[in-house]
């Protein structure tokens, strides 16, 4: 059991959250920064290494389910832009004549 406090700033007993283990291989240079770092902030190399894949999955699995919701719209012919009418109007920003926004229209 480990020892959690709370708000109030008594000890009560918690369960240790339930955690799984894995093998990565890392480049001698990435092993010895990581080493640092766990020395420097006092943090074992798990924990880091943990923090930095948690945050990596969140935030790409953000950008995927993002991708994945706008390609289902594009799909599902609700209106939108043609890229190639977007990548006209930014290329003229900043021009003499910068082109008008684009309207979303219905897909043929």
């Amino acid at each position: 059991m480990w020892l959690c406090a709370n708000v109030f700033a008594s000890i009560v007993r918690c369960a240790m959250p339930k955690t799984t283990t894995m093998t990565v291989r890392l480049t001698p240079e990435l092993s010895d920064k990581l080493e640092t770092l766990a020395r420097d902030t006092k943090r074992s190399k798990s924990y880091l290494a943990s923090e930095a894949i948690a945050s990596y999955v969140e935030m790409n699995a953000w950008q995927v389910a993002r991708i994945k919701a706008a390609l289902a719209e594009a799909r599902s012919g609700a209106p939108g832009v043609p890229h190639e009418e977007v990548v006209r109007w930014i290329e003229s920003w900043g021009a003499e004549n910068e082109g008008r926004r684009p309207r979303p229209r219905k897909s043929k």
